[in-house]
């Protein structure tokens, strides 16, 4: 009697070597799945509300386990999953962090830095931040121009100062249009337990947490434009720590203000 041999026969040759870079690949994206949920993320900052701290182009990395997991830390598109809300690990950032999260309003990723931590109370009178009652202290560091990043190549100017919020071990720099602009008086915000209060550095061309779904004027706004508003603890997606890398492109005409070459890589 005879018997047939059931072991299995290896691919070889050219075939061979496709499928083990096939697993090879198939494994790598796995490890950078695992690394993009829940180690880093790689953001590239769209707009000039952060600026000058962050400029069109920046590219940056944020650590996604600062302040614990949720379904808004998973990257592709995967929050839109049927998860539960909540956060795994939750902490709360440090007033002066900036802070990735996702507009509760209408899904958008934003970047803005945390000025209000649930109980406070949030206020802008005359351009000034007020934080419980208390005045916080900027000093101007002098006038400048620069080239907006738009379809008109427009120049602004504004205002530098050096703004120390509360417990701040070192100031942040600030730009500001005026201190009459249309979100540079508002009513007081009480931060409600659980959520987050953030605001722009480009104070005048940011839409952060003084905004909901209504303009200043109370007037609707498209939902694409709509504001954060009190953002809830389980859409916080990670701390910005790192500048990696910036593609910004600045026109360093004399008289226009421009981020430094050298400023990146470094820490935020």
């Amino acid at each position: 009697m005879t018997t047939r041999s059931t072991k299995r026969v290896k691919p070889s040759g050219v075939f061979a070597r496709l499928v083990e870079e096939l697993r090879f690949f198939i494994k790598l994206s796995i490890f950078m799945l695992a690394i993009l949920t829940l180690v880093w993320g790689h953001y590239k900052i769209p707009s000039e509300s952060m600026q000058p701290t962050l400029e069109v182009g920046d590219h940056i990395y944020v650590s996604k386990f600062a302040y614990g997991y949720s379904r808004h830390s998973l990257p592709l598109g995967l929050h839109k999953l049927p998860l539960p809300d909540g956060k795994v690990f939750s902490r709360l950032p440090n007033r002066g962090d900036i802070v990735v999260f996702r507009n509760p309003n209408n899904g958008t990723v934003m970047i803005k830095r945390a000025v209000g931590l649930p109980g406070d109370e949030v206020q802008v009178v005359e351009g000034r931040l007020i934080i419980n009652g208390g005045m916080v202290p900027r000093e101007s560091q002098g006038d400048l121009l620069y080239r907006v990043n738009d379809t008109f190549g427009s120049i602004l100017g504004a205002s530098l100062y050096a703004e120390s919020l509360p417990s701040d071990d070192e100031p942040h720099f600030i730009f500001e249009q005026s201190d009459d602009a249309p979100l540079d008086n508002t009513d007081i915000f009480d931060v409600p337990q659980g959520h987050i209060f953030f605001m722009g550095d480009n104070r005048e061309r940011s839409t952060d947490s003084r905004l909901t779904r209504t303009d200043p004027f109370g007037n609707d706004m498209r939902e694409s434009d709509f504001g954060p508003g009190f953002v809830p603890l389980d859409h916080l997606i990670g701390r910005a720590d790192f500048l990696m890398f910036s593609f910004n492109r600045c026109d360093r005409t004399e008289g226009l203000r421009c981020p430094d070459v050298g400023r990146a890589p470094s820490r935020l």
